[in-house]
């Protein structure tokens, strides 16, 4: 299966004093169910490699779980779930090298997708540290919120409703802000010699371009960990690999290159 060249629409941003910024390309409103068929693919053709990192993924939210259980604060889960989605980007460069070995014709290996991170270790790394910092940062904000919570109400429905929607809306928020920066970010530091100002602000590009193929592509993200902690964490031993898979195509989709790539 080919990867057909799109139309270069205007780009969001055109200069930067911060870093230069990849062109992006136009994308379909279909184009996310066609990534997750060739994730969906990839799966399947790498099934060892793929449970291996589906396993890691779904041991991360049971321990946040199991420290939820151990700590009693409930009000927890919901910074949990947004740090799992700010982590997750920097875990997956594993699968995106995964589907890089398969696109060049390669054998994918659970060694060689290992040492992904070091192929532009610094500016990777560095994207790590920002992940962090923001799930800290995000983590402060929900003890906040907390402390908010009078300690002599009754934890009813009722009572924790305005603070689960006070939460909601600044999780959204800080969800969006992880989500434009990280979309790209990760494959194009792991595939290009490129600073991480110039990976951000080109993912940032990217995403704001295509405003309605990323939201709903944001959308099956969400969906897929909703449905990872709906089943017990199970359902991420299939479900991460395949959205790390599916991410790597959007990648190729998304951002400009020096010559067709193909698929096959």
């Amino acid at each position: 299966m080919s990867q057909h060249f799109k139309e270069t629409p205007q780009n969001a941003i055109t200069e930067s004093k911060i870093a230069r910024v990849i062109p992006c390309k136009e994308l379909d409103v279909g184009d996310p169910i066609k990534w997750l068929s060739l994730g969906l693919r990839d799966f399947f053709r790498t099934p060892g490699l793929s449970v291996f990192y589906g396993v890691i993924f779904a041991i991360i939210p049971w321990t946040i779980a199991y420290l939820v259980q151990l700590t009693g604060w409930h009000l927890v889960i919901l910074p949990a779930i947004v740090c799992f989605m700010l982590i997750g980007p920097f875990l997956a460069a594993g699968l995106y090298d995964v589907s890089w070995e398969l696109e060049k014709g390669h054998k994918p290996s659970l060694r060689h997708s290992l040492r992904a991170i070091t192929r532009n270790a610094v500016n990777e790394w560095g994207f790590g540290l920002m992940l962090m910092i923001l799930m800290i940062f995000w983590l402060r904000v929900a003890s906040l919120i907390h402390a908010l919570y009078p300690q002599y109400l009754d934890p009813t429905l009722e009572n924790l409703l305005p603070f689960l929607a006070l939460g909601t809306v600044v999780g959204a928020g800080f969800t969006m802000l992880v989500f434009f920066i990280s979309a790209f970010t990760q494959p194009i530091l792991m595939e290009r010699k490129v600073d991480i100002a110039t990976a951000v602000l080109t993912s940032v590009n990217a995403v704001w371009v295509n405003k309605v193929p990323m939201f709903i592509w944001g959308g099956i993200i969400f969906t897929s960990v909703a449905l990872g902690f709906v089943t017990g964490f199970v359902g991420f031993i299939f479900l991460m690999p395949l959205i790390g898979y599916a991410s790597w195509h959007a990648y190729i989709d998304a951002i400009e290159i020096k010559r067709e790539r193909k698929y096959e």
